[in-house]
């Protein structure tokens, strides 16, 4: 059986004894973290190579000697962080993303644990267990802990396979891997659409609808800027500095919110209507390194809509298609396929086909030839 990995994530109300051991075994999990980072610089600068994580975790138990605070938190979040610097180096090599830098304590406030089974006396153990009926998780080291969210769910259909706890600003959340079977579902196209990703508006589709990106529309980034200036005239170590950076933590996390709604929102109801979606494969990484349009691109989530409706279509069985880059889908005439390639400016919204003298919409034409793009991709497949 087909299996897929699902995360849940929940609103955690913890003690205060419970808010001490989180935030003591966040400190720790960013200890270990740089501790092998600064371990493994300075190996390589000294012999050109340096240990991998299977040799650095075998170091934990006399670490812990040397530092006895860390035997106070769950010992599968001092093991997790050594795997996350491998991750890193990782992509450092393989991606060309950044070196890996040290963990600070403004950034990263999180920490991982693996569910731990086992069987004494013919029961069976895990560390941590979700009772969505009473709304409260088990952790190791927490215990119990109250939480809130998926009002609708009554029970894990599948494996837990581990757990991130986070703190942001004043409040905590835990997110719960699951590992669920994926069911099939027949496919049966009865509808396409052609999505074409733009910066004025966010999606318009095939079907002559044009979705507005609210995160333009909000005020929060012209709030963020007003703190960020307040937090810039307050003297180092007062505590209006701490109080603001609070109110800048909370204003960003508002926005890391209105963003992901909008997307889930958006994806939610093309996965819902379509079977068959068409989009561009665009070079969203090219995108933010051309001047012209990086400083537009900072409210409109591309990458992470085009991830989101990868899975989502994947879970429902709908079809997802990636029409080539290279492709004049602005340029062609949508109803006599005659391509206007004088159309290469992006300030030309509206065009009259020299041809057929249909006049176009710019962006509603890309989306039918896309739509029309990927209909031939399915159909060549059936062949």
């Amino acid at each position: 059986m087909t299996t897929i990995l699902n995360g849940y994530q929940f609103r955690l109300y913890p003690n205060n004894e419970q808010k001490k051991l989180i935030n003591q075994t966040i400190g720790c999990s960013r200890f270990i973290y740089n501790h092998f980072l600064e371990e493994r610089i300075n190996e390589y600068k000294k012999t050109g190579i340096s240990k991998t994580c299977y040799e650095q975790i075998k170091e934990i138990p006399q670490l812990c000697k040397s530092y006895p605070w860390l035997k106070e938190v769950d010992s599968c979040s001092l093991r997790n962080p050594v795997f996350d610097l491998e991750n890193a180096y990782h992509r450092y090599f393989s991606q060309n993303n950044g070196f890996p830098k040290f963990k600070n304590k403004d950034i990263g406030n999180s920490y991982k644990t693996n569910n731990i089974k086992s069987t004494y006396k013919d029961k069976n153990y895990e560390s941590i267990r979700v009772d969505l009926k009473n709304r409260t998780i088990t952790l190791p080291k927490l215990k119990e802990v109250p939480i809130r969210g998926y009002r609708n769910k009554e029970v894990f259909v599948g494996n837990i396979k581990s757990a991130v706890i986070r703190r942001e600003g004043l409040k905590y959340y835990v997110s719960v891997l699951v590992e669920e079977p994926l069911i099939e579902q027949p496919f049966q196209p009865r509808s396409i659409v052609g999505l074409d990703l733009g910066i004025k508006d966010l999606i318009i589709t095939s079907h002559n609808e044009k979705i507005e990106n609210t995160l333009e529309c909000a005020n929060i980034n012209k709030r963020i800027k007003g703190l960020q200036k307040a937090l810039a005239r307050c003297q180092k170590g007062s505590k209006n500095r701490e109080k603001i950076k609070l109110k800048i933590k909370r204003a960003y996390m508002k926005l890391k919110n209105i963003r992901k709604h909008l997307i889930h929102d958006i994806t939610n109801k093309i996965v819902k209507d379509n079977d068959i979606i068409v989009m561009e494969d665009l070079d969203i990484k090219a995108m933010y390194q051309t001047k012209s349009i990086a400083k537009h691109l900072v409210n409109i989530p591309l990458a992470e809509i085009k991830r989101v409706l990868e899975y989502k279509c994947l879970w429902k069985n709908k079809k997802l298609y990636k029409v080539n880059r290279y492709y004049p889908s602005s340029q062609v005439c949508s109803v006599c396929e005659y391509q206007n390639k004088k159309l290469k400016d992006l300030s030309i919204r509206s065009w009259e086909c020299p041809k057929c003298g249909y006049i176009h919409d710019r962006d509603i034409n890309a989306s039918i030839n896309i739509m029309f793009e990927g209909l031939k991709i399915y159909m060549q497949s059936l062949i």
